[in-house]
């Protein structure tokens, strides 16, 4: 008996079960959802002021371990003296690579670059330290005349991973115009080229990983047609550099920037199976 009970179960399970197997095995397959709901990229310009700062200076070698004491700087937008007058990657230029991860929310991340030039010249500074293995605390006229001059000018160069959030602001009825508010913040690198002259001795010029920055940008953008936009951003930065090369040494200062940035960008579709 117990065994004629189990046998009837058994078919009973089966029985129920066959319907829904087969119902599984019609059941069209479901669409993967988008990792990646958008992609921007775009390609702009910018002006920066600097904060004061102390540029330090070791030169083992020569005896040397000084500090030139709250420089003043500025930036070269490299068309204040006339529009499109040379390359587009002369002037002070910055682009982002941005992708949309969540659309109802508007989190997302972006790599942001800011080509920025950075010049000491052209005042008096004060020196405190020791020179020749000696005390010292003077000023001198730091001009190229004299035998002086310290750039970032082909780039301070923050490269920054930002995490983005975004706000949508306005639209027309027909949405082919959208104002978006953009807030973003990240960390990275900075990738500096040095060129300097210090009591008459250069450097040999070059690119380097000198140091990290911090940002903060807040954005307005206009996208028109759901394919181009024009974008203005505000931003803080902050950049703290290290091992900069020097003749016989290295430097290292930090400062903080607010830059000012006009950008024009695309919309990328995300259709690509390597997208989803």
């Amino acid at each position: 008996m117990r065994k004629n009970l189990s046998v009837i179960f058994a078919c009973l399970a089966l029985t129920c079960c066959l319907p829904a197997f087969a119902f599984a095995q019609n059941d069209p397959p479901k669409k993967k959802k988008k990792l990646i709901k958008e992609v921007y990229l775009s390609w702009g310009y910018n002006k920066e002021w600097y904060t004061h700062s102390s540029v330090h200076i070791s030169q083992p070698s020569l005896g040397n371990d000084y500090t030139m004491e709250h420089v003043k700087s500025h930036d070269h937008p490299g068309w204040d003296d006339g529009l499109f007058n040379k390359a587009l990657s002369i002037p002070q230029y910055n682009y982002r690579l941005g992708f949309l991860l969540d659309e109802k929310r508007g989190w997302g991340f972006e790599i942001n670059f800011d080509h920025t030039k950075y010049i000491i010249q052209d005042q008096d500074v004060r020196i405190k330290g020791r020179m020749d293995n000696h005390p010292v605390d003077t000023s001198v006229a730091f001009n190229e005349a004299n035998g002086f001059y310290y750039y970032l000018n082909n780039g301070a160069n923050f490269l920054l991973f930002n995490v983005t959030k975004r706000w949508h602001l306005l639209a027309t009825h027909d949405r082919k115009v959208k104002v978006d508010g953009y807030a973003k913040w990240g960390v990275g690198p900075v990738i500096p080229h040095t060129q300097n002259e210090l009591f008459g001795k250069e450097n040999k010029p070059g690119f380097q990983l000198g140091g990290w920055n911090t940002g903060f940008e807040g954005v307005l953008r206009a996208t028109f047609f759901n394919a181009f936009y024009l974008e203005y951003s505000n931003k803080l930065d902050y950049a703290r550099y290290s091992g900069l090369h020097i003749y016989e040494g290295k430097a290292r200062q930090a400062f903080g920037t607010y830059e000012m940035i006009l950008s024009l960008g695309v919309t990328i579709p995300t259709t690509h199976a390597w997208w989803k």
